[in-house]
């Protein structure tokens, strides 16, 4: 008897303890499992890793950006685009990476939200564009868990005009905020 009761407790716990909640949580206990084993990252690795996303990601938002641009003339429409909304490609690209993706200006060279070191990359941006020098792409480490990647845009994208008026130097920068999770989570596992 005592026998047959302790059998019936056992199946049933084992029932229960397959239950349908385990299986839903399979997804999510593979990319955990796969984010706890040790990977040996360097620092050129990481930079590499931004370096190549923020620019095709950069590339990807600025066409879909102009592309947009072009399609109305509405001032709101275009106001709204400039500040990346509306733009479906740019908000699944955000979600997936788990990004901060911006436009900036010449505004947002003394905007006190950003640290002393963006303002400062801004502002040798804006005189690099006085200058009439080529846009490069460049990389900060804000903090050990946030990486800013930025790309200035050409003088004579439409996006500059479009989404900051006439100005004496067309000035427009793209702000990419990866977090480090984030990129080593889609580094490619076989380095070590």
């Amino acid at each position: 008897m005592i026998r047959s009761v302790l059998l019936s407790v056992l199946s049933i716990s084992f029932l229960v303890s397959c239950g349908p909640d385990r299986v839903q949580y399979t997804n999510e206990l593979k990319r955990e499992m796969a984010d706890s084993k040790i990977k040996r990252i360097t620092d050129v690795d990481l930079i590499e890793t931004i370096d190549d996303l923020g620019g095709k990601i950069s590339a990807t938002v600025q066409r879909e950006l102009i592309t947009d641009l072009q399609k109305t003339t509405n001032p709101a429409e275009r106001t709204k685009l400039c500040q990346l909304q509306n733009l479906p490609r740019t908000k699944a690209i955000a979600e997936r990476y788990a990004l901060d993706i911006r436009l900036l200006g010449p505004q947002d060279v003394q905007n006190k939200a950003f640290s002393q070191k963006e303002r400062e990359i801004l502002d040798a941006y804006q005189y690099n564009a006085k200058q009439k020098l080529a846009p490069i792409s460049n990389i900060q480490k804000i903090s050990d868990t946030l990486f800013v990647y930025n790309m200035a845009l050409p003088a004579d994208s439409p996006i500059c005009e479009a989404c900051f008026g006439k100005q004496e130097v067309p000035f427009a920068v793209w702000r990419l905020a990866f977090s480090k999770r984030e990129v080593i989570r889609r580094m490619n596992s076989s380095k070590k």
